[in-house]
């Protein structure tokens, strides 16, 4: 009978009841159900489970230059100034290179690869360090990355590049420093830090001389502090003054390869072996030390007298450095190396290059110290490259500067 909610089978038998209260196990036991392997690919031995840890693969991200040299520099550059002095090195085979401005179509010219550019803000600092130095704060750890992505792990020194007379380069410059600073110590390498500092035209006016001028003097405290060396000037009123009647296309061109192509001249032959006197890494890594650098080149003409290549180096050394109003009387260390031609070197008497670096040790301080080296080189030529250092402050320089800035 069917009622609704219920079910009644109707009246059951004994051996039904009995089934019921003794039902038999036997049928509802449950059944171990075999579990199939993982199926193992035949080209293989084992399968790993993914659950295990595995340290990071360490991936070698040092960044190498192309050619061998007595130390690996790096360089940042700031402005348009400061990148295209980064790219002179860069165009050199030196690999740890990078630059960053506020404007991109100063950045557009810079030749240095997409990845080794930076450009922060919009518009430019239109000759206003203050502009650049709340750009570069704003966007300090963004730098701080980039830098370190440029150089990779392992490096000598980072040199900042920048122009003094402009907005970018100026402003940003001692913050590059500090940043540069603690991307060595992040590193856990010898904090030294260098820094190449164009300085502008005469005719480029009031508010750019007054900007080099205070950044000049800061820097210059900075390396009385030992907190910066070497410094190098380049000084672009003195370019044209050595190379007068140079075009506008070549001058910049010119004017930044002259300190670049020396700096790497003693870089390279730092390493080199001489048939005669070597300058070494040691020699080199003392003029890196010493504060304010500079350096020049004097191409002697004739050699008979004992006196020719001590007047050249004399003379010709005043009028052809680099850095203007810089006074070589105070200079401590130099560096001096003789590059001629092997059949000039088989006629030139020992004492007449004796004679050229003692006459270089008297243009020096008392008490001074200069690294020869004398090399065959590939042409019938016979030039001195000087590089000096432990400088003064080019007094004439900034006096000029200051008169031209309106600085009282």
């Amino acid at each position: 009978m069917y009622r609704k909610g219920t079910w009644n089978p109707g009246p059951r038998t004994k051996d039904e009841v009995q089934e019921q209260k003794e039902p038999d196990m036997s049928e509802s036991k449950p059944q171990a159900v075999p579990v199939a392997a993982p199926a193992v690919p035949s080209d293989v031995d084992i399968t790993i489970s993914d659950d295990i840890p595995l340290p990071e693969v360490m991936v070698d991200k040092t960044i190498k230059d192309t050619f061998d040299g007595a130390f690996r520099f790096a360089f940042i550059g700031a402005g348009q100034g400061g990148s295209r002095i980064a790219q002179a090195f860069h165009q050199l085979g030196y690999k740890r290179v990078c630059a960053l401005n506020t404007a991109q179509q100063d950045m557009a010219t810079i030749t240095l690869p997409d990845a080794n550019k930076l450009v922060l803000g919009q518009g430019g600092a239109g000759k206003n360090p203050r502009v650049a130095r709340e750009v570069v704060a704003a966007h300090r750890e963004d730098v701080l990355d980039f830098m370190r992505r440029s150089f990779g792990p392992t490096f000598d020194r980072i040199f900042v590049c920048v122009g003094a007379g402009g907005g970018t380069g100026n402003g940003a410059c001692m913050a590059l420093l500090d940043i540069a600073k603690e991307v060595m110590e992040s590193l856990r390498l010898p904090v030294k830090l260098g820094v190449v500092v164009a300085l502008p035209k005469n005719s480029e006016g009031r508010t750019v001389a007054a900007n080099a001028h205070e950044l000049l003097s800061a820097l210059f405290a900075k390396v009385k502090a030992g907190e910066i060396s070497p410094m190098i000037v380049l000084d672009n009123e003195r370019i044209q003054s050595i190379y007068p009647g140079l075009a506008v296309d070549p001058f910049w061109d010119t004017a930044n390869r002259s300190v670049a192509s020396l700096f790497h001249l003693f870089n390279t032959i730092a390493i080199k072996p001489s048939h005669y006197t070597s300058f070494d890494q040691a020699d080199y890594s003392t003029l890196l030390d010493s504060g304010m650098i500079t350096f020049g080149a004097t191409p002697v003409a004739k050699w008979d007298d004992p006196t020719d290549i001590s007047h050249a180096v004399r003379d010709n050394l005043r009028r052809n450095m680099l850095a203007g109003g810089v006074d070589l009387a105070t200079g401590a260390v130099a560096g001096a190396i003789i590059i001629g031609g092997q059949g000039i070197l088989a006629k030139i008497p020992q004492t007449h290059l004796d004679h050229a670096f003692e006459q270089l040790s008297r243009v020096l301080k008392g008490g001074n110290t200069v690294h020869r080296g004398i090399y065959r080189g590939n042409k019938e030529t016979l030039v001195v490259y000087t590089m000096i250092g432990g400088l003064g402050e080019p007094e004439q320089r900034l006096t000029e500067l200051r008169k031209l800035g309106g600085i009282l």
